[in-house]
């Protein structure tokens, strides 16, 4: 992928989102950056701040700052005649920032496409991505309590950032079963909904994940009539708060749509219905 890099401080306007005694925690961790981070996330940190302008700091601040998701709407369903559908909307708090820095970037190997991505300029990490051919995945915010205290231990610990472990299965998983397994088992920083698709019919998934291990697995059910999915930043058992309900609109224009309709251009008008579009 080519991309131009412009110096200047939009990326690190997200840094203001992040508590100041995380700042004086992980400054002094950015020294010691291959300490700390897995390869290539480490080495593609110091390259970008290089390339950008900024402190290596900063950068790492960058990172962490964009692993806090805000509103997210993912939603997995299947035709009629077994093809699976994934779509999705992510929204920050700062979005005057991040529209500007957004980018897709096709990650090559050996002269191929292996996954590609849609991420922010200085970001490492991946909210959603696809493999072709294979599976596709999205991620969504879960809340997770005292976020940051738990982020820097689980962090010091060598869990992976969630965005990071999206990457990584991309990069690794062969197949949906094993990006799910991958998504599911391995230690994360914070607590996620990690929402898959695949290419055969009834590939389809919600992780819930704790930080050690998944709280919940949800499948496409189609021969019971579940036909899709939809996640937003609540665990699918409980009941959303009225002031944030993305989840009962999200359905209502599903079921009106319906099985046999659902298509690309139909998932991309029920993701734009109000309130699942956040604006």
């Amino acid at each position: 992928v080519l991309f131009q890099l412009s110096r200047g401080p939009q990326p690190l306007a997200a840094v203001e989102t992040v508590p100041k005694w995380f700042h004086d925690v992980i400054r002094p961790i950015a020294a010691e950056l291959e300490s700390f981070m897995p390869q290539p996330f480490a080495g593609e940190i110091r390259g970008l701040c290089e390339a950008l302008g900024v402190s290596l700091g900063d950068g790492v601040l960058l990172n962490f700052a964009y692993e806090s998701t805000a509103f997210c709407t993912s939603i997995i369903a299947q035709d009629d005649k077994g093809n699976i559908y994934h779509g999705r909307n992510l929204d920050y708090d700062f979005v005057d920032i991040l529209s500007k820095i957004t980018i897709d970037v096709q990650f090559i190997k050996s002269g191929q496409i292996a996954y590609r991505g849609t991420t922010f300029l200085g970001y490492v990490g991946l909210w959603t991505g696809q493999s072709p051919h294979k599976f596709t995945i999205s991620g969504d915010e879960r809340e997770g309590g005292s976020w940051w205290e738990n982020a820097i231990a689980a962090f010091l610990n060598r869990n992976y950032p969630v965005s990071w472990l999206i990457r990584d299965t991309l990069s690794r998983a062969e197949d949906f079963q094993s990006a799910v397994l991958r998504l599911a088992d391995i230690p994360i920083i914070a607590e996620v909904y990690y929402i898959v698709g695949g290419v055969s019919p009834k590939e389809g998934m919600v992780i819930t994940r704790n930080r050690r291990g998944p709280a919940d697995l949800w499948p496409l059910d189609p021969l019971s009539g579940a036909w899709f999915r939809v996640e937003t930043n609540y665990d699918h058992w409980t009941t959303p708060p009225p002031c944030d309900d993305r989840r009962t609109p999200a359905m209502k224009a599903l079921n009106a749509t319906g099985q046999q309709n659902i298509n690309l251009d139909t998932l991309f008008q029920v993701l734009s219905v109000k309130p699942v579009l956040n604006k």
